[in-house]
């Protein structure tokens, strides 16, 4: 192991993140505490923790690599990241919020109570969050063998034991404090290097991409889009999957129980979206000063999809100590995300499936908080093994795949449990399990796991599915099951509907009927 002020910076990151979840272990007695907090969290606190969440290791290391690699086609993640909290904004926070109560699958179950419902959105959630946090990982395991010259297993495994002991030890209120602090420390570490990149520049946006044009092997390509995603489908379905995914991730839905109340939690997205979209524009000088002053050779050298990119930025700007502030900023930014994707995957299976499904609702506060500690340290191992073979993909298009599931299997459901009266169990059951199967299908098709060159992907071979990101068919045809398995069961669930609009968008626990009634009492 290499000691060094990057080892020393490293060390200081885990020691306040490990002193926050001591603290917060003390006030976590009750399932509430350890799934939402207790719903205690202010607007702006839960906005930036929304931020520490959504700013994960595919924005810092994962854009600013791909930006620096393919250019303008690096740029589209950043786009779609940021436009996505439009739809969560106008359309998922306040029912969300005004229906759950812990997870994802309370809002469905709120309208639906059968058992098979939370079963397929606890898989759901599962899935979703071993994708996501396959990302964090594989950046964590590039980043601390730059780091620290440790081996990329061994990084993987660090980085697996620290955030199962933040969730295990001090639930949603450890992972939220953690993310607040990842925050301020990702935003003032990503500020400072794109205002080093800028001032190289003069200042100057025309001498910025004047200079960029001529800067890379692309040459004026560089700033144009179709140098990674050659065919335009391709690039459609991996904005489809991002725009639409935000609104189904189960970490991201999840926040929005830790706060008291609906108005809250839009308060909440609003502090969040001003804090990312500040964050996805510096990714852009971040992309363009590693392609300028790294060098593609260099950044493909230590990881060839360029994981690496934003480190490297760092270290060639301001030396050693600037580099290890930025490893370290990114070493916290991956320890916040794990934590929260750790919780939504443990809150899921307790919560959902455990205490719904396994005992019908009867599982006493202690033997669910038994089983979520549990289940934190079945999903680290899974993670953890499959982050192993996950070596060397780039770490935001492996996000784009959980955001493409998540869109897929959860979106649809979510909208048309609020909004369609004749939706039921059966359309919400087929309607899930079609958008998750079918994106794991084409996935497993893709060239995201086949290609002809060994060493590419996974696996060697031609892809029988051309597009690198499924969504544009697997978002449809999780809309289509769910509207096809409604219409051809028998069974009527509306029963619910009209007390399901008026508490979605307002909060109050009375159907439409009950409300005029009242009005016309008083």
């Amino acid at each position: 192991m290499h000691f060094s002020p990057a080892f020393g910076l490293f060390l200081v990151i885990v020691a306040i993140t490990l002193g926050i979840t001591y603290f917060a272990a003390k006030k976590t007695h009750t399932t509430q505490e350890f799934y939402t907090a207790g719903g205690g969290l202010t607007g702006w606190q839960n906005g930036l923790a929304i931020a520490g969440d959504y700013m994960s290791a595919a924005s810092f290391l994962g854009i600013a690599g791909a930006i620096s690699l393919a250019g303008f086609d690096g740029f589209f993640y950043s786009i779609g990241f940021l436009v996505a909290y439009l739809v969560v904004l106008y359309l998922v926070a306040e029912p969300l919020r005004n229906l759950g109560k812990y997870t994802m699958a309370d809002m469905i179950a709120a309208r639906f109570a059968d058992p098979r419902v939370r079963a397929v959105a606890a898989l759901n959630t599962v899935v979703i969050s071993t994708f996501y946090m396959l990302a964090q990982l594989v950046g964590a395991g590039g980043l601390i063998k730059l780091l620290l010259h440790l081996d990329y297993n061994m990084s993987v495994l660090i980085v697996g034991v620290l955030m199962t002991v933040y969730v295990v030890f001090g639930g949603m209120r450890a992972t939220s404090y953690v993310q607040i602090v990842k925050a301020f420390l990702l935003m003032g570490g990503t500020l400072l290097l794109a205002l080093l990149v800028f001032s190289r520049f003069g200042f100057s946006l025309t001498g910025m991409f004047e200079h960029m044009s001529t800067a890379t092997p692309l040459g004026a390509k560089f700033l144009h889009a179709g140098n990674k995603y050659k065919d335009p489908l391709d690039t459609l379905s991996l904005m489809l999957a991002l725009v639409l995914g935000t609104a189904g991730l189960p970490h991201i839905l999840i926040r929005f129980f830790t706060v008291k109340d609906a108005k809250t939690a839009r308060k909440s997205v609003i502090t969040a979206t001003w804090l990312i979209g500040a964050f996805y524009i510096m990714t852009l000088f971040l992309g363009f000063g590693a392609a300028a002053f790294v060098g593609k050779a260099a950044i493909v050298a230590e990881d060839k999809s360029g994981n690496m990119a934003a480190p490297l930025l760092a270290r060639a700007l301001g030396g050693d100590f600037l580099f290890a502030f930025i490893s370290a900023v990114a070493f916290a930014t991956i320890l916040a995300v794990v934590s929260g994707l750790v919780l939504s995957a443990t809150s899921a299976f307790a919560h959902d499936f455990y205490n719904h499904v396994v005992k019908r609702g009867n599982a006493s506060e202690k033997e669910q908080i038994s089983a979520a500690r549990f289940a934190s340290v079945g999903i680290a191992v899974i993670s953890i093994v499959l982050a192993f073979f996950a070596k060397g993909q780039n770490v935001a298009f492996l996000v784009a795949l959980a955001f493409a599931i998540a869109a897929s299997a959860n979106l649809p459901v979510i909208l048309l449990t609020i909004f369609w009266r004749r939706f039921n169990t059966t359309g919400a059951v087929v309607g899930m399990l079609t958008g998750l199967i079918s994106c794991l299908v084409l996935i497993s098709f893709s060239p995201s796991v086949w290609n002809p060159e060994a060493g590419k992907t996974l696996l060697q071979g031609h892809a029988l599915f051309p597009l690198a990101n499924p969504g544009i068919v697997s978002i449809p045809l999780g809309l289509l099951g769910a509207i096809l398995g409604t219409l051809f069961s028998p069974e009527r669930d509306d029963a619910k509907f009209d007390e399901i609009l008026v508490k979605a968008n307002t909060g109050i626990h009375h159907s439409l009927p009950v409300l005029e009634e009242e009005m016309l009492v008083k």
